[in-house]
């Protein structure tokens, strides 16, 4: 159903229209047209392009750890055998890189493409903070203090990783969840 308001005073005549099955909203301000979309300005107002930036931070600073530590690291740790340091890094930093072009572009498709790296980046984050707890708790049965500080500080990373991805997915899938375009034609009198 398409819902229309008109209001007028003596410089300029607006009129809004609702409707539900357009997939982008429409702005006409004396004849130039803006593609405009009203869904997503809760998403672009919550701040992607601040947390892409410090998931990228977040996946360089893993990778670079993870780089030191596998020449350093003699015996066996699950952590680097498996390699979440390089694999997991590329994914923050794809997740992260994604936000900040959704906020740079603002085009529907790239805060749908967002929300699927930030979960893919959410389930690797809980996959790795799983790996790093099992591989810190067996450092801590045995005593194995270069393990401790190595799986600390890359929890201390990945927890807030985890954190940052599921608060991009929570907004962007409310932002593409909830589309409701509006249509508003701007026209000056006489």
């Amino acid at each position: 159903m398409e819902t229309t308001e008109v209001i007028s005073n003596d410089k300029a005549t607006v009129i809004i229209q609702i409707s539900p099955q357009a997939e982008y909203g429409v702005v006409y301000v004396d004849g130039q047209t803006i593609h405009h979309n009203a869904a997503l300005e809760g998403f672009f107002k919550s701040r992607p392009k601040a947390m892409g930036i410090v998931q990228i931070m977040i996946g360089v600073t893993l990778f670079l750890l993870g780089v030191l530590l596998t020449f350093h690291v003699y015996s066996p740790n699950i952590v680097f055998n498996i390699g979440i340091t390089y694999w997991g890094s590329f994914i923050y930093i794809t997740a992260g890189s994604l936000s900040v072009a959704a906020q740079n572009k603002r085009q529907p498709c790239l805060v749908k493409a967002s929300l699927g790296m930030n979960v893919f980046s959410a389930v690797t984050a809980g996959l790795a903070i799983i790996v790093m707890g099992v591989q810190f708790a067996m450092s801590l049965q045995f005593n194995e203090q270069e393990y401790l500080r190595s799986d600390g500080i890359m929890l201390v990373f990945t927890i807030p990783q985890f954190i940052i991805s599921i608060y991009i997915s929570a907004i962007a899938c409310k932002a593409t969840c909830n589309i409701h375009p509006i249509v508003v034609n701007v026209t000056k009198p006489g």
